[in-house]
């Protein structure tokens, strides 16, 4: 499982950065993209990314630099990956009111793909629409007139605070609940377990060649060989291997609506706009800190930490040298804070085009 950082800064994109989109490449080539601000296909294009591989979005609100290049993203895909496309669901996920944008930004701009698209809309709890959110007089239900490429998506509403949105036979993925200024979801892969090494010395000592007989046994299964002995799975195979756990969040000031699905992460993407001494109007503004982030990072124990989402008012390393605040004071507060908790969790900030490998847990 590898992480392309595609857009790490905060409001608008320029020359030196791109904003919010991270991409989630698994081994075996499916992209997930989180997020999909202005620009965001050219960063793509940039990038290690193969567009044609692209499954699924994942939107974590409606803001315009977490959204607004997902239309042009979707045009994009179909004339670059033309000979399969016409083969491609795209799944995209994301708050109610995500429906119409894209329908009505496709419609009225006439255009047309080359595959089929669907969208799954998160429907946020009646404690959790506030009423700065109501004060916008906006109709978020979507019209009936589908795109011709589009099917009926579902609305998923939420179960004890969980919004499970997608599980096959390797990963889960769940949302929950962020505090902004409009409704926001933090989203949680969780990989789960896969069979462990098979020991192939103690099936030779049997008699059994590598075979048919050998998946049985990974898939659970037992044996029973021609002279009446039963082979047990648990007998010839090791230990499961863990799964790992990544939690990507949105803009948010408080995180703990996702403290219940977010606990053990192998990786923590959590946004930090302004520097700790900036701390009010980062929450004004129903953003956060670097310490903010690492007191979420300290509550889930997180085995590592990446911060991105950053203002504009701060200069990437490579800038360093011109007028203007450093990234590198957002990295010295998060480290301090990790120092001051003591906390075992390495932390990080992301620049755009950087890759992170998440590790699988080894087992103890």
């Amino acid at each position: 499982m590898r992480i392309i950082f595609l857009g790490t800064a905060s409001c608008y994109p320029t020359a030196q950065r791109g904003v919010s989109c991270t991409a989630v490449r698994f081994e075996d080539g499916d992209v997930w993209i989180f997020d999909c601000g202005e620009g965001s296909q050219v960063q793509i294009q940039k990038s290690s990314i193969h567009p044609g591989h692209i499954k699924k979005i994942f939107i974590t609100h409606l803001h315009g630099d977490h959204l607004f290049g997902l239309p042009g993203l979707m045009c994009t895909l179909g004339s670059q990956v033309q000979e399969k496309s016409a083969k491609l669901l795209l799944e995209i996920y994301g708050p109610f009111g995500l429906r119409r944008y894209l329908r009505e930004s496709l419609n009225l701009s006439r255009s047309p793909l080359t595959f089929q698209y669907v969208v799954h809309e998160l429907i946020p709890s009646k404690e959790a629409v506030t009423e700065e959110i109501k004060q916008w007089k906006i109709e978020e239900e979507a019209t009936d007139l589908l795109h011709p490429q589009e099917k009926l998506g579902k609305q998923i509403i939420t179960k004890a605070k969980t919004w499970h949105l997608f599980e096959d036979d390797k990963v889960k993925v769940e949302a929950g609940f962020l505090i902004h200024r409009v409704p926001t979801f933090g989203f949680v892969i969780k990989e789960k377990p896969t069979p462990g090494r098979l020991k192939t010395e103690i099936l030779l000592e049997k008699g059994l060649k590598p075979g048919p007989l050998y998946g049985k046994f990974k898939k659970g299964e037992s044996v029973t060989l021609s002279s009446g002995e039963i082979i047990n799975p648990e007998d010839v195979v090791g230990d499961p291997k863990p799964g790992r756990t990544l939690t990507i969040l949105g803009d948010t000031c408080d995180s703990s609506g996702m403290l219940h699905i977010a606990e053990g992460s192998d990786l923590l993407i959590h946004e930090a706009t302004l520097e700790d001494s900036l701390k009010e109007l980062a929450l004004e503004n129903m953003h956060s800190t670097p310490s903010m982030a690492v007191d979420f990072a300290k509550e889930i124990k997180a085995k590592k930490l990446i911060l991105f989402h950053f203002s504009q008012r701060y200069r990437p390393l490579s800038e360093e040298e011109k007028n203007g605040s450093s990234i590198s004071t957002i990295l010295e507060d998060a480290r301090s804070a990790i120092e001051k908790n003591n906390l075992n969790c390495n932390v990080d900030i992301a620049c755009d085009f950087m890759e992170v490998d998440v590790k699988r847990p080894i087992n103890i």
